[in-house]
């Protein structure tokens, strides 16, 4: 019986996260959005405004029978650098930030856990933000696997591209 699952996750540009995990075996769904602000309902050029607080995540629904919370957290961790406070590359500001919104104690403490054995292997401080569930708020449809739907773009071919071959290679046995 399929025991569905919330996790909620920023790493910087959602194309990035949200390509890598539509991957996964066990995810059902992947939806790019926007969650941790003030503002009911955000839109991209507001969130860009760096005025709403609002950092951009993905929302995954998995089946934790496929595939378990610390593992997903393990793939968001190889997907970005959570050492560097609001940036990832060349996109800077909060909207990028490295943060995980748990949905119950459970979550919190697998979080807690698996950033505690990464900071083990790291020089540097991990900066991600551990905070309970906010509201999330879907971004615009043209986000929504972006990746995919766009991959001659320049920062698809750059950028995403590579990540997703790194993370291809090194979590082969969890993709579809």
């Amino acid at each position: 019986m399929s025991e569905l699952r919330t996790a909620t996750l920023g790493g910087g540009c959602f194309w990035c996260i949200d390509a890598a995990f539509r991957r996964v075996k066990g995810v059902q769904q992947v939806t790019s959005g926007y969650s941790g602000g003030h503002v009911e309902h955000p839109t991209y050029h507001q969130i860009c405004a760096e005025d709403t607080g609002h950092a951009e995540v993905v929302q995954l629904v998995y089946d934790e029978q496929k595939v378990d919370y610390p593992t997903l957290l393990k793939m968001f961790f190889a997907l970005h650098d959570p050492t560097t406070l609001n940036r990832q590359g060349n996109d800077i500001g909060p909207q990028y930030r490295s943060v995980i919104f748990y949905h119950g104690d459970q979550q919190k403490h697998q979080a807690e856990l698996v950033m505690e054995r990464l900071q083990e292997h790291l020089d540097d401080a991990i900066v991600t933000e551990l905070l309970p569930a906010k509201e999330f708020y879907p971004a615009e449809s043209y986000h929504q696997d972006y990746f995919s739907a766009n991959p001659r773009q320049p920062y698809c071919n750059l950028l995403i591209a590579p990540k997703i071959a790194k993370f291809e290679k090194e979590f082969d046995a969890y993709l579809v």
